[in-house]
């Protein structure tokens, strides 16, 4: 059975965000058991199993993501890098349907290479001053602007920070953020030079889902682009992540439906034996 290491949300190798893919020729998952040690030995941030659909099915594969220590219900990276492998390998053309935990996504790449994921909208809930947010405070070890939770998909806080040194030069205490009951923290901030070719950036922070931090967060972006486009009164805007390998990530809202595209680029193809 092939393996495929992609990195997404970039052009180049060995930046964006790794992850796994499987192909699989069946036409049901595996037991979850052996998924969830695939996703354990691969060690990325996500991996992914997709399995082809029936013609008549509402999509056109089954698609699951694993963290290292978990089942996600939603993932932009890992749907970003199978996309590229059913495209780069002929085994899909035009839009690819995914059923998933988080509905039907879509995804479609166009002649340059880049892929356009359809996504669902986060929906953002201001959090006032709270006990809560002086713990993401504490352990962020910066100020908050400003503070939402993104659901239902997603289970993030969204955090908004001083400016965008203040985002890259976070060093969070990772144990305490682990404690916080939700799947991430994602520190944002607006660019500091916007002619630099990005509105906002960000870091992702997902301990408790085994994550310390993802590289580039397609998902997060689902909050981040309704927060900045209500900031910006645009609805087309581009998120830096500016985790160590870095990533861009090109966002359009469109109502309760957010486009994220970005490239993606195949670094390891090989036999998983086990």
């Amino acid at each position: 059975m092939r393996i495929r290491i992609v990195d997404a949300f970039t052009e180049r190798p060995f930046a964006g965000n790794p992850a796994g893919v499987v192909l699989l020729d069946t036409d049901a998952f595996p037991d979850d058991g052996w998924l969830q040690r695939v996703a354990s030995e691969v060690n990325l941030a996500e991996t992914a199993f997709a399995h082809p659909l029936p013609e008549a099915a509402e999509a056109d594969w089954a698609l699951r993501w694993f963290t290292p220590v978990t089942e996600a219900p939603m993932c932009g990276h890992a749907t970003l890098a199978t996309t590229h492998v059913l495209k780069t390998t002929g085994a899909a053309t035009g839009t690819v349907r995914f059923a998933t935990l988080s509905g039907v996504l879509s995804a479609t790449a166009d002649d340059a290479g880049s892929i356009t994921l359809d996504f669902p909208t986060a929906a953002l809930t201001a959090l006032p001053a709270s006990q809560q947010a002086a713990e993401v405070a504490g352990a962020l070890g910066a100020e908050i602007v400003s503070a939402h939770h993104a659901g239902p998909h997603i289970d993030d806080l969204l955090i908004e920070l001083a400016d965008e040194k203040t985002v890259r030069a976070l060093t969070p205490d990772l144990a305490a953020l682990k404690r916080i009951s939700h799947r991430g923290v994602i520190a944002t901030a607006a660019a500091e030079d916007p002619t630099r070719g990005y509105d906002f950036v960000s870091r992702m922070f997902a301990p408790a889902v085994g994550i310390d931090e993802d590289p580039v967060t397609g998902s997060a972006h689902t909050a981040l682009a309704p927060y900045w486009s209500a900031r910006f009164g645009r609805d087309e805007l581009t998120g830096l992540q500016v985790s160590a390998r870095t990533g861009l990530v090109r966002t359009v809202l469109r109502g309760d439906r957010t486009l994220l595209t970005g490239g993606a680029v195949t670094v390891i193809d090989g036999e998983l034996l086990a």
